[in-house]
């Protein structure tokens, strides 16, 4: 008989269960299915640098059925699931529901943004946690650039050139670390914005940026943006966002048509439906062997799982990829185990190794086993850093070949807002005979700057 294992999610964790499992378990023994929104893995510590167009977009994934050789794919997403009846239901592409049944099942369906009740942020603000909000921003940037470029009124002008990151963590920092970097490459070719200037604020509610690495990098990354002209604004909070404006709890009304928001994430809304017990963070209780309280053939991963850290007892592992790759390993071990019959199922004892921060072209923070880098040496040790972990030799030599060329030649200033979206044809005859069409989404700013949709 043959086991039916299913992993819910595609990210790190559901890639690096389902090979494991591919490597562990005999062909006839098992059968592996993994369901997915996307038929690709990202690899989100690399997001930052498609964003800012040194890296092909295509180059930061890896598409599932190239990295997966004898795993079913299923594209759809999950929209519950019967842990009674061994069940977890799916809305196919096509959006016709199908369930499938299962002995074995590994959560990894991820996070979300995290937002806050601030008013006007989810109609004004953009999310830095998905390619197509990496592209978006990165279009925007440009688009903004474009706008100010026309604009005669000074002050009109430098609201499109001010920039609003909210959240100092990995991807505020990150991001707006190589989006300014890139911004700065591309200014040159616009002699009025150039005149201009600039302005990037990087707001943050607790007393220092990075609270996951040491003071003394912080302290090193904060004096190199600042270095770059960026504002850095600790123990300050976002209280509102207009379409021409974002409000500052120190009282400032900043004119911007852009502000970013990474302020944490949130566990997928549907881990509430899957019938599994949550924490009070809404990520799924497991035990140490990422085994879900109270359910034998239930395991859960990544940033949906709340699984005990062992360098903090008390306290979740925490979101990062480091954690979901070694948890993915685990889980797809722990599985083969217990379709063997139980023996070697093992507890979680990853602990974290190092951290990298990239800020652009030569500048990094790193700590790695104890030891501090900073500048020029730590921006080429996560670079060697993230060429080893990304998998397959074809994708690591497409990542050497993105960074060479934009040492050599620079970035491209193209913005390909269109692309993927080309107009209808009824749009392009409209367009033929000079008559208006929506340039507009009710925001006050281009289409092409919105923010992404939220599902």
């Amino acid at each position: 008989m043959a086991w039916n294992v299913v992993i819910a999610g595609g990210g790190f964790g559901g890639f690096y269960a389902a090979r494991t499992l591919e490597r562990i378990l005999p062909r006839q023994s098992a059968h592996v299915t993994l369901v997915s929104e996307d038929n690709f893995m990202l690899y989100t510590p690399l997001l930052p640098g498609a964003a800012a167009g040194s890296i092909e977009p295509r180059h930061v994934v890896v598409p599932l059925r190239e990295g997966l050789r004898r795993t079913d794919l299923q594209l759809g997403r999950v929209t519950a699931a019967d842990p009674a009846a061994r069940t977890l239901c799916v809305d196919r592409l096509d959006g016709t529901p199908e369930t499938f049944g299962y002995d074995h099942l590994i959560v990894a369906l991820g996070s979300v943004s995290r937002t806050l009740p601030i008013p006007g942020l989810a109609e004004h603000g953009c999310g830095f946690k998905s390619l197509s909000e990496a592209i978006a921003l990165r279009n925007g940037v440009l688009r903004t650039l474009e706008i100010a470029e026309t604009v005669d009124d000074p002050a009109l002008r430098r609201a499109w050139l001010t920039y609003v990151f909210v959240g100092a963590g990995y991807a505020g920092l990150e991001g707006l670390a190589e989006l300014q970097d890139f911004a700065a490459d591309v200014i040159e070719l616009y002699p009025r914005c150039r005149t201009e200037g600039m302005r990037w604020i990087l707001v943050e509610a607790r007393d220092r940026v990075m609270p996951e690495i040491p003071a003394s990098l912080a302290g090193f990354a904060t004096a190199e943006l600042r270095s770059r002209g960026i504002d850095i604004r600790t123990s300050t909070t976002l209280e509102e966002v207009t379409a021409e404006s974002a409000l500052l709890s120190d009282g400032e009304v900043v004119p911007t048509h852009t502000v970013v928001w990474t302020a944490g994430v949130r566990p997928t809304p549907v881990i509430a439906e899957l019938g599994l017990p949550l924490d009070d963070t809404g990520r799924i209780r497991t035990e140490r062997t990422l085994r879900v309280e109270g359910h034998e053939n239930v395991w859960a991963i990544g940033d949906a799982a709340s699984v005990p850290d062992p360098a903090r007892k008390g306290q979740p592992s925490p979101p990062t990829a480091q954690h979901a790759i070694r948890q993915g390993r685990l889980a797809g071990r722990n599985v083969a185990a217990a379709i063997g019959g139980g023996a070697g199922v093992k507890a979680f004892a990853y602990r974290t190794k190092g951290v990298f921060v990239d800020m652009g072209d030569g500048e990094a923070v790193a700590s790695t086993m104890g030891v501090r880098w900073r500048g020029r040496p730590a921006w080429l040790l996560a670079r060697t850093y993230h060429l080893a972990m990304m998998p397959g030799l074809k994708r690591k030599l497409r990542l050497l070949v993105d960074w060479n060329i934009q040492l050599l030649f620079g970035r491209d200033g193209s913005e390909l807002g269109k692309l993927g979206h080309p107009p209808s044809l009824a749009e392009v005859q409209r367009r033929g005979r000079g008559e208006a069409s929506d340039h507009g989404n009710g925001s006050g700013r281009p289409a092409d700057v919105a923010p992404p949709s939220r599902n």
